[in-house]
């Protein structure tokens, strides 16, 4: 699996494809189990400069820090909201543009989900009965 480098990373983070030698890495990056967490940081990468703005035009006013600070925290919260909201079908969107079938995150991932539940419920009756 080749892993993109910071500056590739940065631009995946905003929807640039990265090289076909990278598909691998990107199945990977929708599939592990930090999957979610990984959509999460997806989306502060983006925000991040529209945030700095806001909050830099925010302290121009007489409101002072916790009006700025207060405000960003809001649309960091619902931005994250939206996020949750759609994070499968976005995923299984990005996976779609390297040629994965539709829903394949979703698949991979229940599988995995799958094999992990039956491995625990073999561990669980092997000591329970």
């Amino acid at each position: 699996m080749s892993r993109p480098g910071p500056l590739r990373w940065a631009l995946f983070q905003y929807g640039v494809r990265l090289p076909d030698r990278h598909r691998d890495w990107v199945l990977h990056d929708a599939t592990s189990r930090s999957w979610l967490a990984r959509v999460l940081i997806r989306t502060l990468v983006q925000l991040a400069p529209a945030f700095a703005v806001v909050l830099v035009v925010l302290l121009q006013f007489d409101g002072g820090w916790a009006i700025a600070l207060g405000a960003l925290l809001l649309g960091v919260l619902v931005s994250l909201r939206l996020t949750l909201a759609n994070a499968v079908e976005s995923v299984d969107a990005r996976l779609v543009r390297y040629g994965f079938p539709g829903g394949h995150a979703s698949a991979v991932r229940k599988r995995a989900d799958a094999v992990a539940h039956a491995e625990e419920e073999k561990r669980y009756r092997d000591r329970w009965q």
